[in-house]
């Protein structure tokens, strides 16, 4: 999500539930904006947004189901190791996003235009 600035995804990513805050931005940007006003363009940007972190938790899913062995024990190079998986995976999804790859977002915006009466 672009426009979570790097403090606040410092802060994010130093608290406990990282996944359920950038959740919970999300949600708070969804549901505090008005689509039935919006342009063609915020519209599909919104659903752009919520395709990319929907790949996102599936290939951090993904992630969890490899063992990823820790042998050196270093707790700071494990957390930027952390912090530069999770910023990869963020970009990943963001392209796959972008190229449509899914078709998730267009089936998202086709909906919400039937919805708002766009």
């Amino acid at each position: 999500m672009s426009d979570i600035s790097l403090t606040d995804y410092s802060s994010l990513y130093t608290s406990a539930d990282y996944s359920q805050a950038k959740s919970s931005m999300l949600s708070d940007k969804v549901s505090n904006t008005d689509y039935s006003q919006a342009s063609d363009e915020e519209l599909m940007d919104a659903c752009k947004a919520f395709e990319a972190y929907f790949v996102e938790q599936i290939m951090k899913e993904a992630e969890e189901m490899v063992h990823i062995s820790d042998d050196d024990g270093d707790a700071y190079s494990s957390s930027v190791m952390d912090y530069a998986m999770d910023g990869l995976m963020e970009e990943y999804s963001q392209m796959v996003s972008d190229q449509g790859s899914l078709g998730l977002a267009e089936k998202l915006y086709e909906q919400m235009k039937r919805n708002y009466n766009v």
